[in-house]
């Protein structure tokens, strides 16, 4: 059963009524019938000790009998039964029966209280009459010392009668009181549950969807501020709706119009949304709603979204799927509420990057011919008498340059292609850096540089490609010789946790800030003049990248311009 906020108002009056109701009533009857005994029981008292006088006289005479008969009539016209009882228990007189045939008293307890000196009452049935009786028991004393017990007693079927009645009439009083206090409950629910009732049907219309719904209320009260915040809310919402629609409309044209296929999967697995692109890359034109390995039939995508929804972070990855090639990229929203995934076409991007390699590689081929025939002339020329000077010079010096370029170009298309292996054996790398350093050992004594190589005695093996490692280090060493005319270069060796790290460190002409981003792109040179004059390719660091990156490393650069360059290779290690 429904409970309404009605029943559980109104309900709780009525516990709080009834409940006051009984405890007072409840309370009221014990109250009155108690002031009522002892009202009654004083009355008593007061008419004992008025006898009392009476019943000494007829003692000290020893008129009992006498004094039997004339407590009989007095007993009679004041309707309460009087007794005379003597120290020993003995009753010497009595209004209701033979004092003769009646049992010894001394241990009734109004008796023995009185016996002692006090005023002894008692409310007992009596053996005697066969009643429930108010008994009060006054002590007769004569000089000082008690000679018997004048004791006076009510019929409680009087009292009983009297509380009765009068229970009746408070029992009416406080039904009609309850009754009253019940419609009076009633009425105030009625009157509180209305601006609730209000609130509740302009909820319920902005909830279906009207955000006109006002909530009126005249109360002055809280409710009337209840109101007035409700209705402020539903503007608010409605406002907020409105935005939200208008952003929905907007994200739903920008997905159409992105050419990428695009979808979101809910952390169930269920299609949240998915565009054009993507329902054509499945082939499918109802996706939303469903489930992913239930219209994704394509098990390199699938498998791609599995990884992505079982990941914590982004995932980008490269699939082949009919003939094309994918740029996979994925990651996750709202925390665990489910994966955003977009599928990029990049067959041409890749066609295009295969014929520029391949152009480069047959080019470069292709120029060796051409150089090596023009080496030869030069050198030849060179050796006949005469044909010296300045321009053979020239002609030479810019020879050489390509020829490096046609070398590194080579080189760098072998590093990029996916066949590439290394092989990889245990390399001293202290070993290889003091051979490096020895190739430069006439520049840097031309320029009077410092060189020297650094490593602990400790230093432990490496799991790499000696021919690569060499070449990586000629290339770094090359560029600190080249670019420093005083002060020193040093090949630092050590190990990190997990790591190797190889450092050149020169004291040269550095690198400004704004070219430390791209100077491990291929042909990017920082100084184009200063390069031609000492021969650079701009290709030199770009193969250093390819050879940290194969043995799955990296490479950093800091640099402070005038005050020399840092190039750091961090390597995985091994063992």
């Amino acid at each position: 059963m429904k409970k309404t906020i009605f029943l559980k108002l109104f309900g709780g009056y009525v516990l709080v009524v009834v409940g006051l109701s009984a405890l007072i009533l409840g309370f009221s009857f014990s109250k009155i019938r108690a002031h009522y005994e002892d009202t009654l029981a004083q009355e008593l008292n007061y008419l004992g000790r008025a006898l009392a006088s009476d019943v000494q006289d007829f003692l000290d005479r020893g008129q009992t009998r006498e004094m039997d008969a004339y407590l009989k009539a007095l007993g009679k016209e004041i309707k309460t039964r009087i007794t005379v009882i003597d120290p020993q228990g003995s009753v010497l007189a009595d209004t209701e029966r033979d004092p003769l045939q009646m049992e010894n008293h001394r241990y009734r307890p109004e008796v023995s209280q009185a016996l002692e000196g006090k005023v002894g009452r008692s409310i007992r049935f009596s053996d005697t009459v066969e009643e429930k009786m108010l008994y009060v028991g006054i002590p007769l004393i004569r000089d000082g010392k008690t000679v018997g017990v004048l004791r006076t007693s009510l019929f409680m079927r009087n009292v009983d009668a009297l509380i009765a009645g009068l229970r009746s009439s408070i029992a009416g009083a406080g039904a009609i009181s309850a009754v009253g206090a019940l419609i009076l409950a009633l009425l105030i629910s009625l009157h509180f549950l209305r601006p609730i009732r209000k609130l509740t049907e302009a909820s319920r219309r902005v909830a279906g969807g009207d955000f006109t719904a006002k909530a009126a209320i005249r109360h002055q009260d809280e409710f009337r501020e209840l109101a007035a915040s409700f209705n402020l809310m539903t503007d608010r919402v409605h406002l907020l709706f409105a935005e939200v629609s208008t952003q929905k409309e907007e994200l739903t044209q920008v997905i159409s119009a992105i050419q990428d296929a695009l979808v979101v999967v809910e952390r169930g697995g269920r299609i949240a949304l998915a565009n054009e692109g993507f329902k054509t890359l499945i082939g499918e034109s109802r996706l939303e709603g469903q489930f992913v390995w239930e219209v994704v039939r394509k098990p390199k995508i699938l498998e791609f979204i599995n990884r992505t929804m079982a990941g914590d972070g982004p995932r980008s990855e490269n699939v082949r799927i009919d003939g094309r090639f994918l740029l996979c990229v994925g990651g996750r929203i709202g925390g665990q509420a489910g994966v955003v995934l977009t599928f990029h076409d990049v067959t041409d991007i890749r066609n295009a990057e295969a014929m520029k390699k391949d152009f480069v590689v047959n080019v470069s081929h292709e120029l060796r011919t051409p150089l090596a025939a023009i080496m030869g002339a030069v050198e030849t020329l060179e050796d006949e008498p005469g044909c010296g000077g300045p321009t053979l010079v020239i002609l030479k010096r810019h020879a050489e340059r390509l020829r490096h370029i046609v070398e590194d170009l080579l080189k760098l298309s072998e590093l990029e292609d996916k066949g590439y292996r290394l092989d990889v054996q245990d390399v001293d790398l202290r070993q290889v850096g003091d051979r490096t350093l020895q190739i430069f050992a006439r520049r840097i004594a031309e320029k009077h540089l410092e060189a020297r190589v650094e490593a602990p005695p400790d230093l432990p093996k490496a799991k790499a490609d000696p021919y690569q490692i060499e070449q990586m280090l000629i290339n770094l060493l090359d560029n600190a010789v080249k670019y420093t005319e005083k002060g020193s270069v040093v090949l630092s060796l050590r190990t990190e946790p997990s790591l190797l790290i190889i450092e050149v460190r020169d004291t040269g002409t550095g690198i400004p800030a704004e070219h430390l981003s791209r100077v491990f792109e291929r042909f990017y040179v920082v100084d184009k003049s200063r390069s031609r004059t000492l021969g650079g390719t701009g290709l030199g660091l770009s193969i250093v990248k390819h050879i940290a990156e194969l043995h799955g490393g990296t490479v950093t650069v800091t640099s402070e311009e005038g005050h020399g360059t840092t190039f750091t290779v961090r390597l995985p290690r091994y063992g």
